[in-house]
Formats: C-alpha cells, structure tokens, sequence
C-alpha cells in the first residue's frame, strides 16, 4: 500500500474517535487496501457546489470532521473580512443531516459566529431566504439533493442567498486548506442554544417565506374554481410540511403518498429520490390507478426540484420533462401577464445552456429577454441580482433549468420546488377550467413552435480513473470535433472551457462572456444540439440530447439516434 495513504489512515485511526461509527468502519477496514486507498486517495474539495460524497471515515467521505474543518474555514474567511459574522443553517433528512448541521452550528459558535438555524428540516429555498432574512454573511444546506442515500452533501451560500461564487469559494479554500481535520474547537450546542450563539429560528420567518410564495401567483382566485386534484409526493423528503402548506392555503385538494410522506434518509421506496426518475412515481401512479388526480407531483429530498406526472387520454400518468415545464411555465407566465396587462416592459428570463432552446422562442413571441447562462442556479440567481441593483427585479420573469429547477422573483436566489408546486397546479387548474390538461397545453406550444424532444443521458465513472477517463472524453472532443452527428451537419460549436464560439460553416471564432466552465456544445442542423459536459457534484458525465421535428415520432427518432451517438463518445 501507498505509504502516504496508510500514513493517513492510522491518522486517523487514532484521532478520528468523536464518532463510534466512524471508529468502526475505520477497524473494519484495516485489511481492504481498496477501501483504504478509496477513502483517503484525495480529499473533498470545496467548490462552489460545496461538498459532496459519500458518509463514510476518511478524507474523501462526509464526516464530521470534513464538515468541521471546512466550517471552520468559512468562519476563519468571515472573521477576516469583519466581526459579528451571521450564518444561516439548515438540513434535510438524509443520514446525518442533522449531526451535521449541529456540528458546523457548533464550530461557528466556538469561532465568533451568529448562527440561525431551523429547528427542523427545511428545503433548500428556505435556507436560501434565511441569509437575506437574517442579514447573514453566508449559508450552510446540509443535503446531496437528489443523490441515492449514501450521499450527503454541504452548499455553501453567500450573503446574497446565492451559492457562492467562484471568489468566495476560492476564498474560504484558502482558510480551509491551512487547517488539520482534527482539533477544531466547537461549542456545546445545547450551551450555545442558552448562551444566544445558536439561535433558532421563528414561526414567522417560515409565514414570511410562504407569503413570498404565494405572492408568484398569477390567478390565485382559480385553484378552487378549477376543483384541481393533486396527488404529492415529497420522497421522504423536506417539502412535506411546505408544498401542502402552500397548496391548501390556495384551496387546492391534495392527497399523499403515504409510504413517501414522513422524512427518511434511507429513502426505502426508490434509489433515487429525484423526480426526473420514473421509479420516483411508481407508488403514486400505483394509487392514481383508483383515484384519478389530475396530475401526480413530486419533489426531490431537499425540495429544490419538482416533477410531475399527467393524467393522459388513455387513462396512463405520463411524465413531464423538466424542459417540458420550463417551456410551460415561461409560456403561462408571460401569456396570462399580457392578458392581464401587468407584463413588464423589458421583462427578462434567464435558463441554462443545456436548456431547452424552445424557451428563447416562447421568449420571442412576448417581447421577453431570454438570457442564457452555466448551468448552476446561481447563475441565475447572480442575473437576479444583477436587476436588483438597479431596481429592476420586477422584470425578472421565470428562471429554469432542465433538471427540474424553476424560480420566479426574487424572494430566494436558489431553484424552489415550492414555488414550482404552486405555478404547476396553478397552470394545471387554468387548463382544467379551459377543458385541457398540462400534455394538451404542451402539445398546442409544439403546434405553434415545433416539437422539441429533450434527453439527458450519463455515465458514471468512479474514483481516480474515472475522472482521467471523463477527462480524456472532454478533450477527444475538443481535438477531434465531429463535423456530422446523427446524419446532421455540426453548425456551430460552443467550447465553454475555452471561451470560444466557432461557426463551422464560416471558421469564424468569437469570445463567449460566460465564466470558464468544462461544456463541449454541438449545435446541429434543425435547431438540434448535443451538449456535453461533466457534473460537478456527482462523478458522471452527461450528454444533453435536443432534437426538433415537425412531428413528435420524427422528434423522437432524432434524440434516439443522438442517444446512440453519446453513449459511442462514453465508450458504452
């Protein structure tokens, strides 16, 4: 074995004794050079995204000490800039959210800091309004989002509700990295809770969050016109207590998924707890069977992101897309605020690069800004601030992401499944009024624009060689770019790495003004695309398949044919 590596692991054998379990599976392991090599091999960088891995000892594992250590730096980094620093904490129910959570409250308590943390779990959105709220100089969400159970995770946002920035990121690195795992002084969360340096939060910061909510309303009158039936699923997840809060106050009738009602970070009736999954709706298609609700919803673990399922004409619950939504949503907000005259001049919306494109036309058609930006709600959130500064928030329309992300206004600066819940039923019950559901109203913006098709597709690669093999994709893409994928001519090329658009056609090359991020953008004939990039919080690569037809059947023989070209560049 590695002597560097084994050196590190009686380390922290001998240190890492706070936690039992973690003791335990250290011992366990004494013989597994594998599952020593795995854990301490390299550690959790902080990023932007935070941290995310697997619970588990070890330097490469979300632990206590991981948690501590990188606590501490943010602290450090806040200490340097100022006193009286404030930060906001919440969690979500995975396997030690809540220890964790505590522990980083802790940590800052012992370091100077304020801490406002939820006496229970919350969504990631409220975490999000908490810094603002509060005035905090940053933020900690202790949750993996929708990764499977063994996964826990740390986001890091900044005064701004946004997740931090690639400055303040880089900053409390520089804190962190000059501190070891072991010896961080902590306070006692009980004598911090007494003292006033952990401080709960109230029933009114959660009534002024709903209000918030609420206020994105269009049409509020219409959710007890319509007789709208929802069935909702929070996956074992935060957005419970939320998005039944929110839709009851709006006289909407909702129904539960019992077996996906109460928090549990095992997550025992899917292994992956993300409404982008089909498996996710399993147990709700299984009761919509004698029930008949007019739509099934689902939030994921920490309610960042909603998905639905439609009742359809045969009698079936089909699945929505999260470009399905997004397309939807901005064409209902933008439509019933013309009608209504209360659209802003200059109104503006923002979505991903990997998002779909039908967006910007729907866009068009209302006189709206479409602006494109990385993916990564912050960057939206950053264009939300943005107007802010110039007392311009009202013109911000809807911001979304493919993966089920959606906001509107400026109440929080992350994606908010609350919000989504409320703006989907609120669409859902315009259109049951109108004689149509949510796949008819889909169906007519495809009448009027083209069918656009929508795929994302990965492979995971883990440990070292995956991330040397995900490297080597990116930039066999970059040194052989194809001129033809799918039997369609590559138009254009995006290589967000580099900064650089270059249309194939003329070989003419122009700067892109977006941050430098790993993306490899093909852009086809027929307004179809494949985007290709790495995830920055899980250890796949993914392919962003758009195929447009004039027909949903030419539509979808496109994207399988662009799915067979993805998989030949991951070597599947």
């Amino acid at each position: 074995m590695n002597t560097e590596i084994k050196n590190k692991y009686d380390l922290w054998l001998e240190k890492a004794t706070e936690d039992p379990a973690l003791c335990e599976e250290l011992r366990e392991i004494s013989q597994n050079e594998d599952g020593i090599f795995d854990r301490f091999y390299t550690e959790l960088k902080f990023g932007t995204a935070g941290l995310r891995g697997i619970i588990g000892a070890g330097a490469n594992r979300m632990n206590i000490y991981t948690v501590g250590r990188v606590t501490r730096g943010l602290a450090d980094c806040i200490n340097s800039k100022k006193s009286g620093g404030k930060v906001a904490i919440s969690y979500d129910p995975r396997i030690n959210s809540e220890l964790f959570a505590k522990h980083a409250a802790q940590v800052l308590a012992a370091a100077g800091i304020h801490v406002y943390i939820t006496p229970e779990l919350e969504p990631t959105p409220v975490l999000s309004f908490m810094v603002r709220y509060y005035g905090c100089d940053a933020g900690i969400m202790i949750t993996a989002s929708h990764n499977p159970a063994q996964y826990n995770g740390y986001k890091c946002y900044g005064p701004d509700g946004c997740q931090m920035t690639d400055v303040y990121a880089d900053e409390t690195t520089s804190f962190v990295e000059k501190l070891d795992y072991f010896g961080i002084e902590k306070m006692d969360f009980d004598s911090a809770i007494k003292n006033g340096s952990v401080e709960y939060t109230d029933e009114k910061m959660m009534e002024d969050y709903y209000s918030a909510v609420i206020s994105r309303s269009i049409d509020p009158e219409i959710f007890s016109k319509s007789g709208l039936h929802v069935l909702y699923s929070p996956l074992n997840g935060t957005g419970n207590i939320p998005v039944r809060t929110v839709l009851s106050r709006m006289g909407i009738k909702v129904d539960i998924v019992p077996e996906q009602e109460k928090p549990d970070g095992n997550f025992p009736t899917t292994p992956f707890p993300n409404p982008e999954f089909p498996k996710a709706f399993e147990l709700g298609i299984g009761i919509a069977k004698d029930t008949c609700p007019d739509l099934i919803l689902a939030t994921d673990p920490d309610a960042d992101r909603a998905g639905i399922a439609v009742h359809d004409t045969d009698g079936q619950y089909r699945l929505m897309t999260g470009n399905e939504l997004g397309c939807m949503m901005l064409y209902y907000i933008l439509s019933r605020k013309t009608e209504k005259g209360i659209l802003p001049e200059g109104a503006m919306a923002v979505k991903s690069i990997v998002s779909s494109d039908l967006a910007g036309k729907v866009a068009e058609k209302f006189s709206c800004r479409m602006v494109n930006v990385l993916t990564g709600f912050k960057y939206i959130g950053e264009q939300i601030k943005l107007l802010e500064e110039i007392g311009c928030e009202d013109k911000f329309q809807l911001g979304f992401e493919e993966s089920y992300g959606y906001l509107s206004g400026s109440y929080v600066r992350d994606k908010d499944a609350v919000f989504a819940s409320l703006m989907i039923c609120e669409m859902a019950a315009y259109c049951k009024m109108c004689g149509k559901t949510l796949l008819d109203f889909m169906q007519d913006i495809y009448s009027e624009f083209g069918v656009f098709r929508h795929k994302t597709i990965s492979a995971s690669f883990d440990g070292e060689q995956g991330m040397n093999t995900m490297a080597a994709i990116m930039q066999g893409l970059r040194d052989n770019t194809p001129c033809e994928i799918a039997g369609l001519s590559v138009l254009k090329v995006s290589d967000f790495k580099l900064g650089t658009c270059t249309d194939t056609t003329t070989g003419k090359t122009e700067k892109i003004d977006l941050p430098s991020s790993d993306v490899f953008a093909m852009y086809l004939e027929n307004d179809c695309s494949l985007i290709i990039r790495p995830s920055g919080t899980e250890p796949k690569i993914k392919a962003y398949l758009t195929a447009c037809g004039a027909t949903l059947d030419e539509a979808d023989k496109i994207v399988s044919t662009l799915e067979s070209c993805a998989n030949a560049v991951f070597g599947k």
